[in-house]
């Protein structure tokens, strides 16, 4: 990781993403299911995967038609298109599985909040993945990934090409798992495990950054530090507020809200609730740690101008009763027996050098300077 010090002094600061709410949404007062593909979105990249316990099939779909002839009545498959930019490829695939117009533009319109809804026969599920980055500026990346599970197809959709479920397909290939031999229930359960398994690491490093911050703040608190700790904030702010949701919409799940998920998938589902339950107490706590962090920064900053201003009226203490001899001796009165004294100057300088150094002495005793006081 870089030098913060020196990200602040020499590189440009980075102008932080903005906490989104409105997105990628139609325009306001459009008919419900309007599809808004993102501007400047990538280009969709398809993998289809068609599998039994017997064999598997993977192919790289270039165009959406393609997958037409690929699906077929035995197997089921896994259709991953990663890339919301091609509104043709998308609308083929709405058309060809069937998915309800609102379904579809809650793919395309991100970022939407991790949710689980039954459309038909099909069961669709929102949910957010994290990149680490490792910026100091901005070190958490945040990506919609959309679920459609169907009987016989699972449907994801991703912001952009990302290989979050390439241990998915690893599993898949290996002819002596068990994913080949369940339903598409597991597969979506599979998928989902592979984006929660990404938020702990995550919160690892963002932990082991807080640890590095705290020793920062008490240390050499400067304005650098304070711009981790408001992206760190910032970052997990944004984790909570994916991770709350996501642990009720798998809720979702577990109580039967939706049909289609069976019962020995539940309990591997449940594995995953519990691990966004322990996501959102370690955001919650790392929010109190980055919280008090801020605070002793500030703490930091008023005891150090403090100390600062501490010194410059121990100064100004010291030179009042300086200036005031100086003043009367400098008064211009013609009768003024000091001034025909031959030692007079001598005299003056050694009673102002008596004054201070009893002041200096004074403000040490009492612990104002030098030590604390007893």
């Amino acid at each position: 990781m870089s030098d913060p010090s020196n990200h602040a002094k020499g590189a440009p600061r980075k102008r932080r993403r903005k906490l989104q709410v409105a997105g990628n949404k139609p325009p306001v007062g459009s008919h419900p299911g309007t599809l808004v593909v993102p501007e400047g979105g990538a280009k969709a990249r398809i993998r289809a995967v068609r599998y039994t316990p017997e064999r598997i099939e993977e192919r790289e779909i270039h165009d959406a038609r393609e997958l037409a002839g690929f699906c077929k009545p035995d197997g089921l498959l896994w259709v991953d298109v990663q890339g919301l930019g091609d509104r043709a490829a998308l609308e083929w695939i709405g058309a060809n599985f069937s998915l309800h117009p609102l379904l579809l533009a809650d793919v395309v319109n991100v970022p939407q909040r991790p949710k689980c809804e039954a459309y038909g026969d099909s069961i669709f599920f929102v949910a957010r993945r994290l990149a680490w980055k490792g910026d100091p500026d901005d070190p958490v990346d945040e990506r919609q990934v959309s679920l459609v599970l169907g009987a016989r197809h699972v449907l994801s959709f991703q912001e952009r090409e990302d290989g979050v479920f390439d241990p998915v397909r690893t599993r898949l290939a290996q002819e002596s798992g068990q994913m080949r031999r369940r339903g598409t229930d597991y597969l979506a359960y599979a998928l989902l495990d592979a984006v929660v398994d990404e938020y702990l690491p995550i919160l690892d490093k963002l932990g082991e950054r807080l640890e590095t911050l705290e020793e920062r703040v008490v240390e050499r608190p400067n304005r650098a530090i304070l711009r981790e700790l408001a992206a760190l904030r910032h970052d997990l702010i944004a984790i909570r507020r994916d991770a709350w949701p996501l642990r009720e919409a798998l809720l979702a799940f577990l109580r039967g809200d939706v049909a289609g998920i069976s019962e020995p998938v539940k309990l591997y589902l449940r594995d995953v609730h519990d691990h966004c339950v322990q996501v959102a107490e370690i955001v919650e706590v790392y929010r109190e740690i980055a919280s008090g962090l801020l605070n002793i920064y500030l703490t930091s900053i008023a005891n150090r101008t403090n100390e600062v201003m501490k010194v410059l009226t121990v100064m100004s203490t010291i030179f009042i009763p300086l200036t005031f001899l100086v003043g009367v001796w400098g008064m211009n009165f013609e009768h003024m027996p000091e001034l025909h004294w031959h030692w007079a100057y001598p005299a003056v300088l050694l009673v102002m050098l008596a004054v201070a150094g009893s002041l200096f002495f004074y403000f040490r005793r009492r612990g104002w300077i030098g030590r604390e006081p007893d």
